[in-house]
């Protein structure tokens, strides 16, 4: 059975880009250790598409993409926070910053690291964390 979820709400410093996604009050975020994360202190919660809304902002986000060229990295082009985006792992779900979540709706918070540089192995680790695929 699902975990009852709640309505985080969040967004990007200076609040052009706003979001909303449901999840459970009490999350888990991976901390994942590859260049963009390490560089942005990005903790990832991963969900269906069903379950993200973005309130406000679609025209002030920007896009990076590389390596593969999959994960579309969206970010404020005002403040240059990225909040959000779609990553590689999961490109039908969204990949929120749990740092961009505003306060008051999340009662608990486990941090799990996820070691990019052996991706199978972390995964393998952190598949009884949850459904949603890992970070990346």
């Amino acid at each position: 059975m699902d975990k009852p979820t709640t309505t985080h709400r969040g967004g990007c410093h200076c609040r052009r880009v706003r979001f909303e996604v449901e999840a459970p009050a009490a999350l888990v975020a991976l901390d994942c250790n590859c260049s963009v994360c390490r560089m942005t202190g990005f903790l990832h919660l991963i969900v269906p598409a069903s379950r993200f809304r973005l309130v406000a902002g679609a025209d002030d986000l920007a896009e990076y993409r590389f390596n593969t060229g999959t994960a579309r990295h969206l970010f404020c082009r005002h403040c240059g926070i990225k909040s959000f985006y779609v990553p590689r792992s999961h490109p039908d779900g969204v990949d929120v910053n749990v740092r961009c979540l505003d306060e008051g709706t999340v009662a608990e918070l486990r941090i799990e690291p996820f070691d990019d540089n052996d991706r199978d192995a972390a995964t393998a680790a952190i598949a009884h964390l949850s459904s949603e695929p890992p970070a990346g």
